[in-house]
């Protein structure tokens, strides 16, 4: 047993490294755009438009068209792109090799992709890439919008009905908000 936690901790470094030394070499991949989709309903919005919410508390766009229809405070959304999850990179790295980490990302994957590929042999990998492309970015930390700056396809699908789901499942945006940011990685710093 020893042999084999260390041969997946050794796997999960190099992959790490791996993953380090190819986004310094290889040009950079972001999505572009993040396509909201349930049944034949199909609507993208740019990451920029994302970005610039996130940044000026304003939304242009279909976003603004969106937001106004949700009745949704556009500073409310800036706040939740903004919010960071402070993740040491080598931990999270190892952590999503493990069984958990797993389970948590293939979850993950049933709700986000890359557009029109939800089988997981394509979206864990393009997750498992955003996370650590993006903590490389953010220095430690990790945001909805550095997430989408590292996510390694051009347009990322989001399905609606498994989102809506997870959502239901919170009583409220604050704690669905609450529950990502109160991070259980904290005492293994």
């Amino acid at each position: 047993m020893p042999r084999r936690s260390s041969r997946q901790s050794i796997l999960a470094f190099g992959a790490a490294i791996g993953l380090s030394i190819s986004s310094a070499f290889q040009p950079a991949y972001a999505a572009k755009d993040v396509a909201l989709v349930s049944g034949a309903f199909r609507r993208s919005i740019p990451v920029s438009d994302l970005a610039y919410l996130a940044e000026t508390n304003k939304a242009r766009g279909f976003l603004s068209d969106l937001l106004r229809l949700g009745k949704q405070d556009p500073k409310q959304v800036a706040k939740l792109l903004n919010q960071k999850l402070e993740l040491p990179l080598v931990l999270t790295s190892r952590l999503m090799s493990t069984r958990i980490g797993d389970v948590i990302i293939r979850r993950v994957a049933t709700i986000i992709y890359p557009l029109k590929v939800p089988d997981p042999s394509v979206s864990v990998p393009a997750i498992r890439a955003g996370v650590i492309n993006g903590l490389q970015k953010e220095d430690g930390g990790l945001s909805l919008i550095t997430f989408l700056e590292a996510y390694p396809a051009n347009v990322m699908e989001v399905n609606l009905p498994a989102l809506l789901s997870l959502i239901e499942k919170a009583e409220s945006i604050a704690d669905l908000v609450k529950f990502f940011s109160d991070s259980p990685l904290d005492g293994l710093k």
